[in-house]
């Protein structure tokens, strides 16, 4: 039975008015944001930290499946009541707590945060929101729906070389954009890659049937999916593109208020069922707007060691492309924004003198934080972080469909001239794992 204050809370949030990418949010009850952590270790630990430097935080709770990473945690937060099972979290502490983190391999996101979400709280996600698109989408309408306080965790949208960047090309520095290129150095595959023969001993650290959680089980194998090998394979990961995708992609889908696309074609150098592959070049299409050049705007992405070529741009001067980032061409100019830092117009003869816009860099947690306290919305919440991850997450159905055009209805969340496609849209959950309106 839900607790007088989560009951009150529900009824606040059913009252509110509801605002596409601004929805009203409802304020913690308490001066302190009573929190709830789910995964700890690797970017879960980053998470805890910079709760904890808000000094806003009262961090009561932890779960992670791996006891190592979980006493490690504890040793930080001395107080804090330990799980090793996120639902039993939710369910113990659910009148304790007013929000929750979900720091967990992607395949975990949407089942943990949705959770969280329908008994009331505050939740931050990391990126990508979810492994499939149909999680996205139940997650942004469940999120809405409730007014919670939401935040992805795509830290650089908070950054001043990110914000300032989006200035410039709202400010029309290149004109009406053409089309942009994104692009990640990394890659997470390899050719021939397989699943390996046979099963190791689960370490006793570790509790593997919370760990594989909604996906289909898996035998254990030291150094191959726990702790951070998972992004490989499909059944847990996205590849380079659903890690980096919503980072990359976030300052132009800012600026340029980027909508859903219309189509999506992918090249790989293969297709395996269990991973994803060593590279990708996927192409996007996107409906044009006032910001954009034509009816439909292009955008390219590429991994695995793949780069946009650079003949025929009128750069004015040698350039050397950064590992990640993103070039955007407009009708006056060229945009080369690296990842994580600031971004730089070409030619540059012509933007010697042009004003740098003045940002101020404020922290994404602590906004969600103050948010969560006092009301308000952060700016990476899920209306915004919702469509900017489906159109990601599209990509990787793509990468499953190489050399076909996937043409994309979004109102229907169906791709319209492919149906197999649509098979990779949503998943079935584990028996046992299944949880309402996500598991296919």
């Amino acid at each position: 039975m839900p607790s007088r204050r989560t009951f009150i809370k529900g009824l606040a949030a059913a009252a509110l008015p509801i605002f596409t990418g601004c929805a009203t949010s409802v304020p913690s009850p308490n001066s302190r944001l009573q929190h709830a952590a789910i995964g700890v270790n690797g970017r879960g630990k980053a998470v805890l930290m910079g709760i904890k430097a808000t000094h806003k935080v009262d961090v009561v709770a932890l779960c992670d499946v791996d006891a190592n990473s979980l006493e490690e945690a504890g040793q930080a937060f001395p107080n804090a009541r330990r799980y090793s099972d996120w639902r039993e979290l939710l369910e113990a502490e659910n009148g304790r707590i007013d929000a929750v983190s979900v720091a967990t391999p992607d395949h975990t996101h949407a089942p943990a945060a949705m959770s969280a979400i329908r008994r009331g709280k505050h939740v931050f996600c990391e990126k990508p929101l979810a492994h499939d698109v149909h999680e996205v989408r139940q997650l942004t309408r469940a999120a809405r729906k409730a007014g919670a306080v939401t935040q992805m965790g795509i830290q650089m949208h908070a950054h001043s070389a990110y914000q300032s960047a989006v200035e410039i090309l709202r400010g029309g520095a290149i004109g009406k954009v053409k089309e942009w290129h994104s692009w990640c150095k990394s890659r997470y595959s390899s050719p021939g890659k397989k699943r390996p023969l046979g099963e190791d001993p689960i370490p006793p650290h570790l509790n593997w049937d919370v760990w594989i959680g909604v996906a289909p089980m898996r035998p254990f194998k030291q150094g191959v999916y726990h702790p951070d090998q998972w992004r490989s394979w499909r059944d847990f990961g996205g590849g380079v593109l659903g890690d980096f995708g919503c980072h990359i992609f976030d300052p132009v889908f800012t600026a340029l208020q980027i909508g859903p696309p219309v189509s999506i074609y992918a090249e790989t150098p293969e297709t395996d069922e269990e991973v994803w592959p060593e590279w990708s070049i996927i192409h996007y299409e996107f409906s044009g707007n006032k910001l954009t050049e034509g009816r439909t705007v292009r955008a390219i992405w590429y991994d695995g060691g793949k780069q946009p070529s650079l003949a025929d741009l009128p750069l004015g001067e040698e350039v050397t492309l950064p590992g990640d980032g993103s070039l955007i061409i407009g009708t006056a100019g060229i945009m080369i924004l690296p990842h994580c830092e600031e971004a730089k117009l070409y030619p540059a003869t012509r933007f010697q003198s042009y004003p740098r816009p003045q940002t101020e860099r404020r922290h994404h947690l602590a906004q969600w934080v103050e948010a969560c306290l006092s009301g308000g919305e952060p700016d990476a919440n899920f209306d915004f972080s919702g469509p900017l991850t489906e159109a990601v997450l599209l990509g990787t159905v793509a990468q499953r469909c190489p050399g076909v055009t996937l043409k994309w209805d979004a109102d229907k969340m169906k791709i319209t001239n492919h149906p197999e496609a649509n098979s990779h849209l949503a998943r079935p959950y584990r028996a046992g794992w299944e949880i309402k309106d996500l598991s296919a």
